[in-house]
C-alpha cells in the first residue's frame, strides 16, 4: 500500500505544500465522491458542477500553503467547493439572458462528464422535481439545504463550512424549507400528509469527475478565483 494511503488529510496537505507531486491528487480522490455531490446538487447540472469543482481544486492546490489548521481540510476543501458553486450561481442571475441549467444536459463539448448520484428508479421523477425546487431557492438557503438535508452534514459542520453561526443555518434550512413546503405541496397526497422532505439520496460510484493539475508547479498563493475568495456576511439573514 502506498504510505500516502495511510497519511491523514493534513499529513497530505502539507506534503503537496512541500513539493509532493502526488499528494493533492491521493487528497482530492479520497474526497472527491462527497465534493463533487455537493456542487452537483447545489448547481443542479453536470456541466457546470464540474467546471465549478475543477475551479475549486484549482484554487486549493494554489492555496494550500495559507492553510491555517483551524479547520478540518475536509471543512476547508467544502468551503472552497460552495463558494465555486455560489460564484457561478450569482454570475448566472447576473445575466438572466442565460438559461438556467435544468441538470439534462449531456456533457457535449466539455470533455468533462460525470454520473449523478442516483436516487431509486421509482423515486426518479420525484428527485427531478425536487432537484428543481431547491434551483428556485435563494442561493444561501439552497446551500445551506443541500449540506444538510441532501448531503446529511451536521449543523456545525455546515455552520464552519458556511462561515456563519449556526444559528443562521438553523435559519436558512427553515425558510428553504418552507419555501419548498410551497413549491413542493403537489406532491402530498390526498390525505393531506405533509410534502415528501428533502433527504440524502444515496451516492453512486462517481466516474469521469474532473482531476486536478498533477503535481504543484507555483508556490502556494491564495486562492486566484472567485471560488476561493469569501464574500458572504456571516450575519446576513435571508430575506
Amino acid at each position: 500500500m502506498d504510505g500516502r494511503d495511510a497519511a491523514t488529510d493534513l499529513e497530505l496537505l502539507r506534503a503537496h505544500v512541500s513539493g509532493d507531486r502526488d499528494a493533492f491528487a491521493v487528497l482530492f480522490h479520497r474526497h472527491r465522491d462527497r465534493l463533487w455531490a455537493v456542487a452537483l446538487r447545489t448547481l443542479g447540472d453536470r456541466e457546470e458542477a464540474a467546471d465549478a469543482l475543477q475551479d475549486a481544486l484549482l484554487s486549493a492546490h494554489r492555496a494550500a500553503g495559507r492553510f491555517r489548521g483551524d479547520s478540518a481540510v475536509t471543512t476547508w476543501l467544502h468551503r472552497i467547493v460552495v463558494n465555486a458553486c455560489l460564484d457561478r450561481i450569482r454570475r448566472r442571475q447576473a445575466h438572466p439572458t442565460v438559461p438556467l441549467p435544468d441538470g439534462n444536459r449531456a456533457g457535449h463539448g466539455s470533455g468533462i462528464g460525470g454520473v449523478e448520484p442516483a436516487a431509486p428508479a421509482q423515486d426518479h421523477d420525484t428527485a427531478l422535481v425536487v432537484r428543481e425546487a431547491l434551483a428556485a431557492l435563494p442561493v444561501e438557503q439552497r446551500a445551506a439545504l443541500v449540506l444538510v438535508d441532501v448531503q446529511g452534514y451536521p449543523v456545525a459542520e455546515v455552520a464552519r463550512i458556511l462561515g456563519v453561526a449556526e444559528g443562521t443555518v438553523k435559519s436558512r434550512c427553515a425558510r428553504g424549507r418552507a419555501r419548498l413546503a410551497v413549491l413542493l405541496g403537489h406532491l402530498r397526497p390526498a390525505t393531506g400528509a405533509a410534502a415528501p422532505p428533502v433527504r440524502p439520496e444515496p451516492s453512486g460510484p462517481v466516474a469521469d469527475v474532473p482531476d486536478v493539475t498533477p503535481g504543484n508547479p507555483r508556490p502556494a498563493e491564495g486562492v486566484g478565483s472567485g471560488s476561493g475568495r469569501y464574500r458572504r456576511d456571516a450575519n446576513q439573514e435571508d430575506t
